[in-house]
């Protein structure tokens, strides 16, 4: 039998190894490059401060390989200087200059990040340095007095891997082309911003594989004076241009591509323009904001899932042979699963020319998400767009409220006196829309505010939708005045009559 001495003493031993336990240091026991990968998750302002806890801690800080300076403040140029008083410049280029200087000579840099105001020949420091101690992640954002040239020290590094490169106002210009097909052929990433340009035609054709044999990623923004772009890389992913504003021809043939986003070019207004895409592996596409080209001419989008289309327009673009380059643009999506038609778009398909013009079914798409101002001159836009959809799955209108267009409000006692003119088009249209209407489940309008032509859409929908499941009215905000009239609508509307007996009627 334990006597209570015995049990005192193992109590009091347990004790002990408790107290010597929480002495042990397990976070400094740890290697370095799981301490390094700690210290990613943290700022580099902590990480900075942590090397004055001993020579060990000092030496992971010497070693950091992952230096992103894009929270550096005022509270970390006066903690480093704090750290380190032989740090005495106050800028923050003059900080990330001496943190790379005091490395230990054999330490390699996997990411290097910063934002400044600086001048040209500290850039070329600062990236000269960063190369040399075999940077793989290079990501730089910098405003200058002036235009700057591209730092050509990047140009043959063979462990860069990521190259980001966004210029504040000016911006940069690119080296000669004979310069820059020489180098680059083991980055990965490229991302430029406001990149000039000018009369420099020979770069028109750099995107090829003896200049990027190993470009994933490629992403152009503001690339001023860009007038004709060729893409060719064999291993390219991912393209994405916003804002070439003069771009006016385009060519992409990359066998491997899958996302490409082109925002907001295409606006010269002078001269043709012409796009060409070949992109057999495409899955995302996202075509917004840019204005009508004269030609467009997609090819193999076999294996494309979701895409997204608006237009930039003015109302003399009308043309045959601009609504012909549309026309091409969707019919190349006759492959897609998903799509989103913005406002524009709808526009040009209910434009009366257009009817003149060929487009081909979406034969594999599922879901539809339509953005439109909602109008009687709409109306057969939107039927167009039924039309071509025979195996529609799930539908979603986001009305945009043009408060300059007057909308009528629905009204259930004059509307029972006689038909509408859109409830009459509606109706017109019942055999052309049969495989849409016999397999459409889910309709979501968004901006339901009860006026006529919403109101009529919806009544015709729910009357001949035999596949109808549910049907979600979103309503946006309303004053205490209208809140007796909406819900009055709102009841009469579910006493619409329903081909389906499982349809669903909600009002959010």
């Amino acid at each position: 039998m334990e006597t209570r001495s015995t049990k005192r003493k193992k109590i009091s031993e347990i004790l002990h190894n408790d107290v010597v336990q929480t002495r042990i240091d397990r976070l400094t026991d740890l290697p370095d490059a799981v301490l390094h990968q700690i210290f990613f998750l943290l700022p580099i302002k902590t990480v900075a401060q942590m090397s004055v806890l001993s020579k060990r801690w000092k030496h992971l800080w010497n070693t950091y390989p992952d230096l992103d300076f894009t929270t550096l403040d005022s509270l970390l140029i006066s903690s480093i200087k704090h750290l380190e008083p032989h740090l005495l410049t106050a800028t923050q280029s003059g900080i990330i200059n001496q943190v790379l200087s005091i490395r230990d000579k054999n330490s390699e840099i996997r990411i290097l990040r910063f934002r400044a105001t600086i001048s040209f020949s500290l850039l070329n420091t600062l990236i000269r340095s960063a190369i040399r101690q075999n940077v793989r992640e290079l990501e730089v954002e910098v405003g200058t007095k002036d235009y700057f040239n591209f730092p050509r020290s990047v140009i043959g590094s063979e462990t860069l891997r990521a190259l980001k490169l966004k210029s504040r106002y000016p911006g940069f210009r690119l080296p000669p082309s004979s310069i820059m097909r020489d180098g680059f052929k083991y980055l990965h990433t490229l991302s430029l911003a406001l990149v000039i340009l000018y009369n420099q035609p020979s770069l028109s054709d750099l995107f090829s594989d003896p200049s990027f044999p190993s470009l994933k990623k490629l992403r152009l923004r503001a690339c001023v004076g860009l007038k004709s772009l060729h893409v060719g890389c064999r291993a390219l992913e991912e393209l994405s241009l916003k804002n070439c504003f003069h771009l006016l021809s385009l060519d992409v043939s990359c066998g491997r591509l899958e996302r490409l986003r082109v925002v907001d070019c295409f606006n010269s207004y002078s001269e043709k323009s012409c796009v060409r895409i070949n992109a057999p592996k495409l899955h995302r596409l996202i075509w917004d904001y840019n204005r009508i080209t004269d030609m467009m001419v997609i090819e193999h989008f076999n294996s494309l899932r979701e895409a997204s289309i608006g237009f930039f327009i003015l109302p003399k673009e009308f043309s045959i042979e601009k609504l012909q380059s549309v026309s091409n643009l969707l019919s190349g999506l006759s492959q897609a699963h998903s799509l989103t038609l913005e406002s524009q778009s709808i526009e040009i398909l209910s434009n009366n020319k257009f009817f003149a013009v060929h487009l081909q079914p979406f034969y594999n798409l599922k879901s539809l998400e339509l953005h439109t101002v909602f109008h009687k001159s709409n109306v057969q836009g939107l039927a167009c767009v039924f039309r071509s959809c025979p195996i529609l799955h799930s539908l979603i209108l986001r009305i945009i409220n043009d408060y300059k267009i007057e909308r009528k409000q629905w009204n259930r006692d004059l509307w029972d006196l006689s038909s509408t003119e859109e409830e009459q088009f509606w109706e017109s249209q019942i055999q052309t829309l049969k495989p849409f209407l016999q397999h459409l489940k889910l309709v979501k309008i968004l901006g339901f505010l009860e006026c006529e032509n919403e109101v009529t859409l919806a009544k015709f929908l729910l009357k001949h939708g035999k596949a109808l499941e549910e049907m979600i009215l979103c309503g946006g905000r309303c004053n205490s005045r209208d809140t007796l009239r909406r819900q009055k609508i709102r009841s009469q509307m579910m006493g619409f009559s329903r081909a389906s007996s499982n349809a669903k009627l909600q009002f959010h």
